[in-house]
């Protein structure tokens, strides 16, 4: 949400209903266009969770993460897929439909909030995959899981940030679409995924904390792994995915105007 959505109660609404028409197009066209439909929403993160186990299980001897490590996967490559998708998608939000964009009057923040709110809910199509894996690795549960929904909270305010920035800059510098493929590529491997934050050496740990990743996949985790909260990481990622926010709500109305000429 933006600066321009504040006003009278009824514009508001008809905004947020505009966002979820958008995002329920959004998934419809995926799955009638799919033999597979939902099940691509799982697929993606299992095979590479089965691929990761199975290298630091049966390949090497792992010395990262905890027992149930396919657990531990799971838990970080999920929201790591929405992450992931999410942001490429922002670097097309705005040119996959550019006539719409051009031509309505719905709010442009809405074409990017879409993607989040899309791959949001096809994130949380994916829980059940976790909770089969966590019952039949029998990873044990604590009251720490009451901090799920905090993760998803703060994972939602850093993509809308980010959707508000690269959005917008991938049309006015069209290198940035590729750039930001090699960019998430390399965060997937700088993100506590295949590892948690405590393995990382010295420096590196402290350092870890301003990825705002490392923060709120400590939160998706340390329900089933208490050991691995560590509260440097948690409350700067939530500082920085706040700052982050902030920041794209400063740079986008401002980038509107150029946006449209691009388009």
């Amino acid at each position: 949400m933006t600066p321009a959505t504040v006003g009278a109660p009824g514009s508001v609404r008809r905004s947020l209903h505009s966002l979820w028409l958008l995002s329920s197009r959004d998934l419809r066209v995926r799955y009638s266009t799919s033999a597979l439909g939902y099940l691509w929403s799982v697929l993606d993160p299992l095979v590479m969770s089965g691929i990761y186990w199975f290298v630091f299980t049966q390949v090497f001897h792992r010395s990262v993460g905890e027992d149930p490590y396919i657990v531990f996967l799971i838990t970080a490559l999920l929201p790591w897929v929405w992450f992931n998708s999410s942001v490429t998608d922002f670097t097309k939000a705005f040119k996959k439909d550019a006539r719409l964009v051009r031509s309505t009057s719905i709010p442009r923040w809405i074409w990017v909030n879409r993607i989040v709110v899309s791959k949001g809910i096809e994130f949380l199509f994916s829980m059940p995959v976790l909770v089969l894996f966590a019952v039949f690795g029998g990873a044990q549960v604590s009251w720490a899981l009451l901090a799920f929904p905090l993760a998803v909270l703060l994972q939602t305010i850093l993509l809308v940030g980010l959707g508000l920035i690269v959005a917008p800059l991938c049309v006015m510098f069209g290198d940035l679409e590729r750039t930001t493929r090699l960019v998430l590529r390399a965060l997937f491997y700088a993100s506590p995924i295949i590892y948690g934050v405590g393995n990382l050496p010295g420096v590196f740990t402290d350092l870890a904390a301003f990825n705002p990743l490392a923060g709120i996949f400590t939160l998706y985790r340390v329900g089933f792994f208490p050991d691995q909260w560590d509260t440097l990481t948690v409350v700067v990622g939530a500082a920085v995915s706040l700052g982050i926010l902030g920041l794209g709500l400063l740079v986008f109305p401002r980038l509107e105007r150029p946006v449209l000429k691009e388009l």
